[in-house]
C-alpha cells in the first residue's frame, strides 16, 4: 500500500463530493443540516482557501482515498479551529488511513497556530468517533461556531 498524503486539488472536488455523500447514504445519515447538502461541499478546493485552514487528501495510484481539514470556522472561541470534511471511501476504510489523515490534520492545526480543534459528527458515524476518542479528543454537551450543520448533534474538543 502506497498511500500518498498531499493537499487538496481542484481536481480532487468531484471525487471528494463524491465520496462524502456516499458516506452518508451508506451510514443512513440525515441530509439536510449537514455536509451533506451544504453547497461548498462540491468545491473544498475552494473551501480551504481561506487563510489558517488546510486540506489533506489521501491518494493510492491517483485513486482519491478520502480527506480531512482544519478550518477557522466563523465564530469559534480565540485559538479553536474546526476538524472538517473527514470522509473516506468505503474501500479505503479499515486501513489506518482515517488515522493517517487526523493525525496529519492536528499536527498542521498546531503548525496554524491553534490550540484547540473542535469538531461535529453524527452518531451514525460511531467508528470515526471512537477513533476521534483514541486520539484525545472528548465529547462536550454543545456546538461551538457557526458551522452551519444543525443536524450534527455529536461535538468533540481537543487540546494539542
Amino acid at each position: 500500500m502506497s498511500i500518498v498524503i498531499r493537499t487538496i486539488q481542484e481536481i480532487d472536488n468531484i471525487h471528494l463530493a463524491n465520496i462524502i455523500r456516499s458516506a452518508f447514504i451508506e451510514f443512513d445519515a440525515p441530509k439536510i443540516g449537514t455536509v451533506f447538502s451544504d453547497p461548498t461541499t462540491d468545491d473544498l478546493y475552494n473551501f480551504f482557501k481561506v487563510e489558517k485552514s488546510i486540506c489533506w487528501v489521501a491518494v493510492e495510484n491517483e485513486n482519491i482515498l478520502g480527506c480531512c481539514g482544519i478550518y477557522p470556522t466563523e465564530g469559534l472561541p480565540y485559538g479553536h479551529a474546526e476538524l472538517v470534511k473527514f470522509y473516506l471511501a468505503n474501500h479505503a476504510r479499515g486501513k489506518g488511513i482515517g488515522k493517517m489523515l487526523l493525525e496529519q490534520s492536528i499536527l498542521s492545526a498546531k503548525k496554524l497556530g491553534y490550540s484547540t480543534i473542535y469538531l461535529e459528527s453524527l452518531p451514525q458515524f460511531a467508528k470515526a468517533i471512537n477513533i476521534y476518542k483514541k486520539l484525545g479528543f472528548a465529547q462536550i454537551n454543545y456546538s461551538l461556531g457557526n458551522s452551519g450543520h444543525s443536524s450534527c448533534n455529536v461535538w468533540m474538543l481537543k487540546e494539542i
